[in-house]
């Protein structure tokens, strides 16, 4: 099963808390905002992405399993 995560660029106000606890999966953009640096998560990342999705404070990262 592979994991792919989603961000809604609307709902992000650029806490950080992804790239604080996924930077291997998130990255941030010039503002600050949450950018995607894999969108097929490795399967050794996976529980740092799940974390980071967790924390999101907008609800704007979605993780999907396939």
């Amino acid at each position: 099963m592979s994991v792919t995560v989603k961000v809604d660029l609307a709902k992000c106000v650029g806490h950080g808390r992804c790239y604080e606890l996924a930077p291997d999966v998130f990255g941030e953009d010039e503002r600050g905002h949450c950018r995607v640096l894999v969108e097929a998560v490795p399967p050794e990342h996976e529980k740092a992405a799940m974390i980071a999705a967790a924390n999101c404070p907008e609800d704007a990262i979605k993780l999907l399993k396939s």
